[in-house]
């Protein structure tokens, strides 16, 4: 995911319900649209965004059914071809309506506005979104991606299809996918977070904590690519967020998902060991001018050994990664200069280091990634018997560790090391779980949490965010709260995960965003949140592994 570009931050206000023109573009799905980039996230906020409870009177008229408007012929032209097309693209509009099938997109709202996805528990797994109009009143069919509109009638995506249909309750096909749906999970765990300790009852994170595994299964593409997201910007694989997804699918105890991303991750990286900054779902890089991102080396690593940690615990085979993994961590170990740092790069904001406080020094959201990553791989490399590599990166990742002792360690583990340097996220990524509990970074944390965090009570990425600052990520508030629950600070834990399910969607979807009013200001799913959101209800129930120092 990344975030430096926001295009679109403008948070629009409410539209009324009858300003929706009864478009249910369902048909206008995501495959059509191919550019993710959690970079130009639009962070408007729609009052129309399929979300019940935040209409006063808790009800939403019907959608007025407008015609199309009166074609004018132009004074002195001749209706030719052109407009022949206009005519019968109208024709087909106006017929579309009248069969109540697929409509005309809704122009008034975000083109990210859907509540969530439509599946149908069959291979292969393709998810549709939802519109806001079509979501009023639905829901899905426990535990499952069949929706059940609101009319009774149920929304699915065929076997084997990539469209969906409506169809009745007593169809056939909708027993089958929900018993599909119903069997993946029941092949793994769904992790809900344990009782309360304060109460001893269940905290009610079981919804939340399925919708966000079936969510994950959707945005996997048969490739291994791990989508973002279902929408336009989103709609790419980026190293760095399918790391996390990696990591869901292992303590959820789908390992075939977790290796199919890996293998994807495998196939389409560098041979000097880089990875482009995300890549199109069928494998090939996004040209968009945009460098490559050095932390997502250290994520991947990461995830490898996170995945192999666990699929020793359950008796599962790694796959053969290891020449990925020995070109990522040799260029890690490369990359490193005379003070044990590696270059400045992009990080999780993809901005250029030239927009950072200090452009000739990496910043912590590189810097936490790859002491991790070199750290797993020399585990992973201990593991394997070959004390070569493992003494060597070994080593890279302890000048890793003492450089930031010496430059950030000094001004409270800034996102820069200068003085006053600013606080981001990214200090979490060199505390539990990625690296062992270290008293001064938990102080940073709790910094950092108290100068980003919003009156709605979500956070921002960063200290002094240069976006939209009223509209917080739910990502970052995730990523708090696993290291809260890594950590031993279940109280914190248990409000942010608590603040993530508040802020769902009408279908229970964990978004990208969310604004003031406390309405999604993104596209839902997110799957680096989903992926987050499972692994810290898991950390709740289970001691979580991180990387060993030596």
């Amino acid at each position: 995911m990344a975030m430096a570009e926001e295009r679109d931050t403008t948070v629009a206000p409410p539209v009324p319900a009858d300003a929706l023109s009864g478009a249910s573009a369902h048909g206008a799905s995501a495959h059509g649209a191919s550019v993710h980039g959690a970079s130009a996230r639009s962070a408007s906020v729609h009052g129309e965004t399929g979300l019940r409870r935040a209409v006063p009177d808790g009800t939403v008229p019907p959608p007025v059914r407008r015609p199309p408007p009166p074609l004018r012929r132009r004074p002195g032209k001749r209706r030719g071809p052109r407009a022949f097309r206009r005519v019968t693209a109208l024709l087909m509009v106006a017929a579309l309506i009248a069969t109540g099938e697929s409509t005309v997109p809704d122009r008034a709202a975000p083109g990210w506005a859907s509540p969530g996805m439509v599946g149908g528990g069959g291979w292969p797994f393709a998810g549709v979104p939802l519109t806001p109009v079509e979501a009023d009143g639905a829901s899905y069919l426990p535990d499952s991606s069949v929706v059940r509109l609101a009319d009774g009638r149920i929304r699915l995506v065929p076997t084997g299809g990539d469209r969906p249909v409506t169809i009745g309750a007593d169809d056939p096909r909708v027993a089958q996918a929900v018993r599909s749906d119903n069997a993946w999970l029941s092949q793994g765990t769904i992790p809900t977070g344990g009782l309360d300790p304060a109460t001893g009852s269940d905290m009610s994170y079981r919804n939340m904590s399925a919708r966000a595994l079936l969510d994950l299964r959707l945005l996997t593409r048969t490739n291994g690519a791990s989508l973002a997201s279902w929408y336009s910007k989103w709609r790419y694989a980026w190293p760095r967020d399918s790391a996390f997804a990696v990591a869901a699918f292992a303590v959820t105890g789908h390992p075939s998902e977790a290796r199919d991303i890996l293998g994807f991750l495998s196939k389409v990286q560098n041979e000097d060991g880089m990875w482009a900054a995300r890549y199109h779902p069928d494998g090939s890089a996004v040209s968009d001018g945009r460098h490559a991102q050095l932390d997502s080396l250290g994520w991947v690593l990461w995830a490898t050994w996170f995945y192999h940690v666990h699929s020793v615990r359950t008796g599962e085979e790694l796959p053969d990664l290891w020449p990925m993994v020995q070109r990522a961590a040799d260029h890690l170990a490369r990359s490193l200069d005379a003070e044990g740092l590696p270059p400045a790069s992009s990080d999780y904001w993809e901005r250029h280091p030239r927009h950072e406080q200090d452009p000739r020094r990496p910043t912590l959201g590189v810097v936490g990634p790859v002491l991790a990553g070199l750290r797993s791989a020399a585990d992973l490399a201990e593991r394997r018997g070959d004390a070569g590599k493992a003494g060597e990166w070994q080593h890279a990742a302890g000048r890793v560790s003492d450089a930031v002792d010496r430059q950030f360690a000094p001004y409270g583990y800034p996102r820069s090391p200068v003085p006053g340097g600013l606080m981001d996220t990214s200090v979490t990524f060199i505390a539990p779980p990625f690296a062992p509990a270290d008293p001064d970074v938990t102080a940073a944390i709790a910094d950092a949490a108290r100068k980003q965090a919003l009156p709605n009570g979500g956070v921002l990425p960063g200290e002094r965010w240069s976006g939209n600052q009223e509209v917080a990520w739910t990502p970052e508030v995730a990523m708090f709260g696993l290291n809260a629950a890594t950590s031993d600070r279940t109280g914190d834990a248990i409000s942010r995960l608590s603040w993530l399910s508040a802020h769902r969607t009408s279908l229970g979807v964990l978004p990208e965003k969310v604004g003031p009013d406390g309405r999604p200001a993104g596209p839902a799913p997110l799957g680096w949140t989903a992926s987050l959101v499972l692994l810290s209800l898991y950390a709740l129930e289970h001691p979580v592994p991180i990387p060993p120092v030596d």
